[in-house]
């Protein structure tokens, strides 16, 4: 019997992006390709690009100029793959290349190449389908595409409009990945709050009751498994509120991930985002008195077109108030067709770094702050790595990449992908350090 056809992978971009690799993955395997970590092993390489900024389209490029340097046969696919000349422009030797999402494309490109030779008997593959993350957590994707037209943004045009998946085939994946080991379950989309809009949120059958496909039911389903839940990518609108008793009763994590980008209305109104800073305030109040551990982390940008000194300390003074605890900022790159590009008012690149520092000085202090609050509290974590006498885990508060991590002592008998209790007896500027509890 011939050897299979071996591939390789190279995925970049946001988590969204990884769950399409682990889709081409998991049908490779299907179709009996074995898959290989390396150049120099595989017959040919799938390359996943991002192409949403400049400096991740530049990432993509090089990513395919070493695929091809260091094996020669080359297949894109992915969020760059909607530019199609641009590759072709510095790689015509690219074997195909296609948009996010085209998972058909991608096999038939494959393929071509490496003509399929299954082994049933060798295709043992799990019901979760081939994974990219640790075993202990998993994306779980409940839509595609996004409805909003921000005008910094390309998503769309790359992505399409928003497309959600039924929620009882969310929850089936739930249970599958829950079933072989996952305890965490990170909920990720273009935009997670506008789950099912575009089905009318049409009910369907799990567990033998009716489910509506829409944020709060999913929510709800997802409760019932045991394994933590972790919304990102939620946009604030008032059904959000109804999130709050799920996490207060423990059902899905206290923690939002809420992408608002500014505090000027005035510079929201330009990049099309909703604009009503004062109620995303009251908003923020509200659910801390209803659930006081929240955790909330959001992403900004610096620096848009025509951004003043004004409407910087305004976005200043929200942090301020606000005080989330953890954030992310980047200054703003103009990305090829996004409508921003055509606004007045360029903000130069020395004042977008001196914006950006300024920013992340004064989130630092709020970060820290937030942080020593929880010295000599008793919390949960789950635990990531392991080593001699030390572990390194994440709480309630802590997603896997973007945030912070708590360092354990004495960590003897801990496993990975364990829980365990713990009792922070230090913070820094980003992590906390903690002991096994007695």
């Amino acid at each position: 019997m011939s050897k299979p056809h071996r591939v390789g992978m190279v995925s970049l971009g946001c988590p969204k992006a990884l769950v399409d690799s682990e889709r081409i993955l998991t049908q490779l395997r299907v179709e009996g390709y074995e898959l290989v970590p390396s150049y120099t092993e595989a017959d040919a390489v799938v390359v996943n690009t991002c192409g949403f900024i400049d400096a991740a389209v530049q990432e993509s490029l090089d990513a395919i100029g070493e695929a091809l340097h260091e094996n020669g046969k080359v297949i894109v696919t992915g969020c760059l793959g909607k530019r199609s000349e641009l590759i072709r422009e510095s790689y015509p030797e690219v074997l195909a290349i296609s948009g996010p999402q085209d998972y058909a494309s991608v096999m038939e490109a494959v393929h071509q190449a490496l003509p399929p030779q299954r082994n049933p008997l060798l295709d043992i593959i799990p019901d979760t389908g081939i994974k990219l993350t640790p075993k202990h957590y998993a994306y779980l994707k409940i839509s595609e595409g996004c409805n909003h037209r921000c005008s910094f943004c390309i998503i769309p045009s790359m992505r399409g409009d928003l497309v959600s998946r039924p929620v009882d085939e969310v929850l089936v994946e739930a249970e599958k990945l829950v079933r072989g080991g996952v305890k965490e379950l990170l909920v990720v989309s273009q935009d997670t709050s506008a789950y099912g809009v575009d089905m009318r949120y049409a009910e369907r059958q799990w567990r033998d009751q009716a489910w509506r496909t829409r944020m709060t039911e999913l929510c709800k389903g997802l409760g019932e498994l045991d394994a933590w839940v972790r919304l990102h990518y939620v946009y604030p609108y008032p059904h959000v509120d109804e999130l709050m008793p799920l996490m207060a009763e423990g059902r899905i994590l206290p923690y939002l991930d809420m992408p608002l980008q500014h505090a000027s209305p005035r510079i929201l109104k330009l990049m099309k985002r909703p604009g009503d800073i004062d109620r995303t305030l009251e908003r923020i109040a509200k659910w801390r008195r209803e659930v006081p551990g929240l955790t909330l982390r959001s992403t900004f940008i610096v620096g848009f077109p025509g951004e003043t000194d004004a409407e910087f300390e305004e976005l200043l003074d929200f942090l301020r108030e606000a005080k989330l605890d953890r954030v992310g900022a980047f200054t703003y790159s103009p990305v090829d067709g996004a409508p921003a590009n055509d606004l007045p008012g360029a903000v130069s690149e020395e004042l977008k770094e001196d914006r950006l520092e300024r920013f992340m000085e004064v989130q630092a202090e709020i970060s820290a702050a937030r942080l020593r609050e929880k010295v000599g509290q008793t919390i949960q974590v789950l635990i990531d790595e392991v080593g001699p006498g030390h572990a390194v885990g994440r709480s309630s508060a802590d997603a896997p990449e973007i945030d912070g991590v708590v360092h354990i002592g004495q960590a003897n008998g801990l496993k990975v992908g364990s829980f365990a209790t713990v009792k922070v007896t230090a913070a820094d500027a980003h992590d906390l350090h903690a002991v096994v509890a007695d």
